[in-house]
């Protein structure tokens, strides 16, 4: 199987399916949770389309314990992400719960009597700011669990160029929340950092790192806007400006 490189795992140009999910809830380990994954059009662009996880988070009947997620359904399908420095999450909205995205780059063959086998995942916890965003997550936040507990020793690096699954999960962590819960996502997509090319050598401030483009622009709203003209000349990317700004206004 060729894996897939595009940008966007689900959302963007690749629409959300809702063939491509199920459910994976507590109920399979004797529980009363339940989640559904609800894909409606974007109310930001009527050609995309959302996904909205939701559903009820119960912690009575395992004892404290609980939890409901969607995944992937495909076992044959796989995502190269090789080439980026992270996921990114576009999420419109969503309640002040803490959730988590999880990558699998193992699926094991099911048990004689039909149930899936147990193997590492890798995790990384959310929550979500009051009116939305763009949530990014580099490799390096991603952690590697067993049935929800982190393992510390003997565990390969995930491996980025075959990445089998994807899933989001809301669980209790041990009593800390439940109930009803909503999060709308509009895309999951792989994202790239890079450093601005040192354009002079004697030049320290060209270099930028960490940020790109649309990143630097939603943050700061362009070069130095509100500032003052030097304080714009100084902030500004272009060499010239800052040069300008030393030479004619004494900095």
């Amino acid at each position: 199987m060729s894996p897939t490189t595009s940008n966007y795992l689900f959302g963007g140009p690749n629409p959300w399916t809702p063939e491509d999910w199920t459910s994976s809830d507590d109920r399979v380990r004797g529980g009363a949770s339940h989640s559904y994954l609800t894909i409606t059009p974007s109310s930001s662009d009527g050609k995309k389309n959302t996904a909205r996880f939701h559903g009820t988070l119960d912690i009575h009947t395992l004892g404290g314990a609980g939890f409901a997620s969607q995944r992937t359904i495909t076992t044959t399908k796989e995502w190269d992400l090789s080439r980026f420095s992270g996921l990114e999450l576009h999420v419109p909205r969503a309640d002040d719960k803490r959730y988590t995205l999880t990558l699998k780059d193992e699926i094991l063959p099911n048990r004689p009597d039909g149930r899936e086998r147990s193997s590492v995942s890798w995790e990384v916890d959310f929550t979500v700011p009051e009116g939305g965003g763009r949530l990014r997550f580099p490799w390096k936040e991603f952690r590697p669990t067993y049935r929800g507990r982190e393992v510390r020793d003997g565990v390969k690096p995930l491996d980025l160029k075959r990445v089998r699954r994807v899933g989001i999960m809301v669980r209790s962590f041990f009593g800390e929340q439940e109930g009803e819960f909503e999060l709308v996502v509009e895309s999951i997509r792989g994202f790239q950092e890079r450093k601005e090319e040192m354009r002079y050598k004697d030049d320290v401030s060209a270099t930028v790192g960490a940020v790109d483009e649309e990143e630097y622009s939603e943050k700061w709203g362009g070069e130095g806007e509100g500032l003052g003209h030097e304080a714009q000349w100084m902030a500004s990317s272009r060499p010239w400006n800052r040069w300008r700004a030393m030479f004619c206004c004494g900095v």
